[in-house]
């Protein structure tokens, strides 16, 4: 005699299931490496349809950056996006959108943004900032989705720097923080807009499948000019493997400098 599955069974299971890979997916991020640049990180090639833009490969990071060649230093970065949807495998695989001052020329990260991590085939995103010296993720917001209204900035005033992220579609994932770094080891020396494939004691994660990021309303500070992307030397990052195939591409800038997509290529 055929004996039939239990009702609910298959939904219990599915709970349970789901419920482990959230909790996998929160483990993997503890242990997060966001915004340390890869060794190779800049190439600078000079774009002569841009004097002021430079074109530039990293292996993690994709979109663009301003830099410190005429000696700027940066004390605001603004910018917001629509959480982009991953379509994921049984691959973890993560994808990191952030803002942040530091990390381009320098090992100090400032940083926010919202990441979206593949887990036993589930999808989970967050809402998270970093801050050297620490350099360890701190996760806030667990219940971000798929088109939800993204608002990020991190502003320097004196020591200190105000990180703030705002989930306008889900306000529970919006925080702001203050936090301190002594004006001689946070150096300033870039802004950037970036998508990302963090890495982990392994390496580079996968970087899953999200489509395109759109970056707008981009601001930037340089001494007393508040500025877009294109205000001063800026630099865009094409994210590439080993073997210099394209794993996320940027667009060029809209023609206020304000705006960008990013393109997933491939993940790995």
């Amino acid at each position: 005699m055929a004996i039939g599955q239990p009702a609910g069974a298959s939904t219990t299971t599915a709970s349970h299931n789901y419920a482990a890979a959230r909790a996998a997916a929160i483990a993997t991020l503890k242990h997060l490496m966001v915004g340390q640049h890869a060794t190779n990180h800049r190439v600078g090639v000079p774009d002569v349809r841009t004097p002021a833009l430079t074109q530039d490969q990293s292996t993690n990071w994709s979109g663009y950056a301003d830099d410190n060649t005429s000696g700027n230093t940066y004390s605001k970065i603004t910018g917001k996006w629509t959480e982009p949807a991953v379509t994921c495998t049984s691959t973890t695989a993560i994808a990191v959108f952030w803002v942040g001052i530091d990390g381009f020329t320098s090992n100090t990260v400032e940083q926010d943004g919202t990441l979206a991590e593949c887990s036993g085939g589930s999808a989970f995103y967050f809402t998270w900032w970093e801050m050297f010296p620490s350099n360890n993720i701190q996760v806030v917001g667990s219940t971000v989705a798929p088109g939800d209204k993204i608002a990020a900035s991190v502003i320097k005033s004196g020591t200190k720097y105000a990180l703030k992220v705002t989930d306008s579609t889900n306000t529970a994932n919006s925080f702001t923080t203050t936090q301190t770094c002594a004006a001689t080891t946070c150096v300033d020396s870039s802004a950037e807009w970036i998508a990302e494939a963090p890495s982990g004691s392994a390496g580079l994660f996968p970087l899953p499948n999200f489509k395109t990021w759109r970056l707008t309303s981009a601001t930037v500070k340089s001494g007393t000019t508040l500025g877009k992307i294109f205000s001063f030397p800026d630099d865009e990052i094409t994210m590439v493997n080993s073997s210099s195939q394209v794993k996320a591409q940027p667009g060029p800038l809209n023609a206020t400098g304000n705006a960008f997509t990013v393109t997933w290529k491939r993940s790995t």
